[in-house]
């Protein structure tokens, strides 16, 4: 099934994985995802490699599993900046063989060791391309602080529309912390005129440096009365979880009282915290 077909009959719930690193076995997450049966996420979306190499055959083994096992639709992370023509054709037609038609569509951060192929510069590139070859559904990634390389919102939103415009069927936001600079993305989107469905990316925080690293890369601001949880609970990881985990439910239940079309869980590959909060707020969706 398609997930844009979803979003015309309820608010969508998802989870998103990631493969082990090279030193961890794929048993790992087929752990993991035995441990989340019975929570029924809409689809479990599978991040895959950047850089043309490393957990790419596993991300495809994962989805794989995903649909075949866990009877979940699965949405494949397919980053761009590092893949030739060649390659993403290659992709596509294992994705076919498999049965699996949602693509989270993207163009993959840039690794300063890696020399990018530029066949794709960026995401829309990558979204005609797979629009043109077949009837895939795709979804986007969005980022309601604004992109860190981006020289301000409304270049943020204007690169987010010419996404949309090649083809995006919904976007998924990059984590963020404060509700209030969710609302008011949302509704630049709908002044540019994007009305594809927009899902908020919820991650809950399980340490200090997780989260210190994270917002870094994406530039997410801290609430006060997030950085106050971060303060009280720094030196006692259980509690700091617990907090993190209270925290993520809070802005959950917030986000669907004022309508959100979805929510994509960040599970960080743990069962636990997945848990916790699914079965806090699957009442509510």
């Amino acid at each position: 099934m398609k997930i844009r077909e979803m979003f015309k009959e309820k608010t969508v719930f998802s989870f998103e994985v990631f493969p082990p690193k090279k030193t961890s076995s794929i048993d790992t997450v087929y752990q993991m995802l035995e441990e989340l049966e019975g929570l029924t996420p809409d689809f479990i979306s599978v991040t895959f490699s950047a850089g043309g190499s490393g957990n790419s055959g596993l991300a495809l083994d994962i989805a794989s599993k995903i649909r075949e096992d866990n009877k979940v639709e699965p949405v494949l992370h397919l980053p761009c900046i590092n893949y030739s023509k060649e390659e993403i054709l290659h992709v596509l037609s294992e994705l076919d063989k498999r049965g699996i038609e949602n693509i989270l569509a993207l163009r993959g951060d840039i690794n300063p060791d890696i020399p990018p192929k530029n066949e794709f510069r960026y995401a829309s590139d990558l979204i005609s391309f797979i629009k043109e070859r077949g009837d895939y559904d795709i979804a986007g990634a969005c980022y309601p602080e604004v992109h860190i390389e981006a020289k301000d919102m409304v270049e943020d939103i204007r690169n987010l529309k010419k996404k949309v415009d090649a083809g995006v069927d919904h976007l998924i936001t990059q984590l963020f912390f404060d509700n209030e600079a969710f609302y008011k993305f949302r509704e630049k989107t709908q002044i540019a005129g994007i009305e594809v469905p927009i899902e908020a990316g919820i991650m809950p925080v399980m340490s200090k440096s997780q989260i210190e690293r994270m917002v870094s890369m994406c530039g997410a601001s801290l609430p006060s009365k997030f950085v106050k949880i971060m303060q009280r609970y720094e030196h006692n990881p259980e509690a700091l979880r617990d907090a993190g985990i209270a925290y993520a439910i809070d802005q959950i239940v917030d986000l669907l009282a004022n309508g959100v079309d979805g929510i994509h869980l960040y599970t960080m590959n743990n069962p636990y915290v997945a848990k916790k909060i699914a079965g806090a707020v699957q009442n509510l969706f």
